[in-house]
């Protein structure tokens, strides 16, 4: 079980997901599973690995859940431990309830399944709600969803943090979602001639315009907050398992654990500022491997900001010197 506590909670995310799915549908095909989840084969395959590590006490080879795998075709069998009937308090329960909505909305997840199947006859079993997340409204929400609704071009002062500068944008507000905890406006910027996602928390002023525009060709996107651009450099960088929340928070093209518990990830990094920043943050906790000409961005960042403190310090000193030799004339 040693492995299972360096595994990144998005991974244990897809692996509960994976497992109902894999109990009600035996003999799946392993490439119809890992389209379904949106992962490769050898993904799978490490899941798969992972899958066999599970069990309860007293972890007796009867104890853990069984793989079997032809090459081609897999199947899994719970262990009648896990068939015995749970005895939860109503906290518990609820516990148990909100964790198995989120796993739901893992990609690939089955909704009408046997964890949906459950999960409903728990919550009537609590004669508990529908769970519903609600979210702080940002100042321009409804001026923002106004105007993606009547199709009217806005112009935005927007805050941008990879860049940490105040930007004034025209745009065609396409839609409004929520996502992580965020709203987001989906539109396209006349000022960088794309489509670009901008967080609403992040726009300082809204000013509506009378000219209208067609909606796009294609549906809006949906709740993916980033869509890296194919000429967006990739970074390779080696965390350490105190890092891991990084592949929760970031999208990630890439994730390897590697023999040491160290996670390597690449990622597309849109914006210089942002690489600086997340390496400021991470410390000794991060490594850039790859490219070559980006490994020394952390150290970079981190004498830039003690050259700032070293000009402020210094010139508080001189102030303070100023003052006592003012004040002893």
């Amino acid at each position: 079980m040693n492995r299972c506590a360096g595994v990144a909670g998005s991974e244990v995310q897809r692996i509960l997901a994976l497992v109902p799915h894999l109990v009600a549908h035996p003999a799946s095909r392993k490439a119809d599973v890992a389209d379904r989840f949106g992962i490769s084969l050898a993904q799978l395959e490490s899941d798969l690995l992972l899958m066999l590590m599970i069990g309860v006490p007293p972890f007796t080879p009867a104890d853990y859940i069984d793989v079997e795998d032809d090459g081609e075709r897999v199947t899994l069998r719970m262990a009648d431990s896990f068939r015995r009937p749970l005895r939860l308090s109503a906290a518990e329960g609820l516990a148990l309830l909100a964790a198995g909505r989120a796993l739901l909305a893992v990609p690939g997840a089955d909704l009408d399944g046997p964890l949906s199947r459950a999960l409903a006859k728990l919550q009537n079993a609590l004669g508990a709600p529908e769970l519903v997340v609600l979210l702080d409204a940002p100042d321009h929400l409804e001026a923002v969803r106004g105007a993606a609704d009547a199709r009217r071009r806005i112009e935005i002062d927007y805050w941008s943090a990879g860049r940490e500068e105040l930007t004034r944008r025209l745009v065609d507000p396409f839609a409004v979602f929520s996502a992580e905890g965020y709203w987001y406006l989906e539109a396209h910027c006349h000022r960088a001639a794309a489509d670009r996602l901008f967080r609403i928390d992040r726009i300082r002023a809204v000013r509506l315009t009378d000219e209208q525009f067609a909606p796009p060709d294609d549906e809006p996107s949906g709740p993916t907050v980033f869509h890296p651009r194919p000429d967006d450099p990739r970074v390779t960088i080696d965390l350490s398992p105190a890092a891991g929340w990084v592949i929760e928070r970031y999208p990630t093209e890439s994730v390897h654990q590697r023999d040491d518990g160290t996670l390597r990830v690449t990622l597309a990094v849109s914006e210089p500022g942002f690489l600086s920043r997340l390496l400021l943050r991470l410390g000794p906790d991060a490594r850039v491997v790859a490219p070559d000409d980006q490994r020394s961005v952390g150290a970079e960042a981190a004498r830039r900001v003690l050259d700032r403190y070293r000009a402020r310090a210094g010139s508080n000193a001189a102030g303070s010197i100023g003052a006592r030799r003012g004040a002893g004339t």
